[in-house]
């Protein structure tokens, strides 16, 4: 049987409630991204906890933390073009073929 610490513990819960804000907050892009911003933040947070704890060296998480941060600038911008195209961020009002 595994064992999880406290901390892993707290951050799979918080990836829980990011994945369910994820999946039902489905009308606004915007939603969306925060959903995806924090499901990252719990899985760095699982990762700087594991590698803290068998005391490895922090590259990988940085480098995972660049990664998260482009990632949410590439969807701010995104974000912010399609408001200033369709003047809003509803999943409903963007077509196929307008985009």
């Amino acid at each position: 049987m595994l064992k999880f610490s406290m901390g892993v513990f707290i951050f799979l819960v918080m990836m829980a409630c990011g994945l369910s804000a994820f999946i039902s907050k489905h009308k606004h892009l915007l939603n969306a991204l925060l959903g995806l911003e924090f499901m990252m933040l719990s899985v760095f947070g699982m990762i700087s906890v594991n590698v803290t704890g068998m005391g490895m060296e922090v590259y990988f998480v940085m480098f995972f933390l660049v990664l998260v941060a482009c990632e949410g600038a590439l969807g701010l911008s995104l974000l912010v073009s399609i408001v200033r195209s369709h003047g809003n961020d509803y999943f409903s009002s963007l077509g196929v073929l307008s985009c």
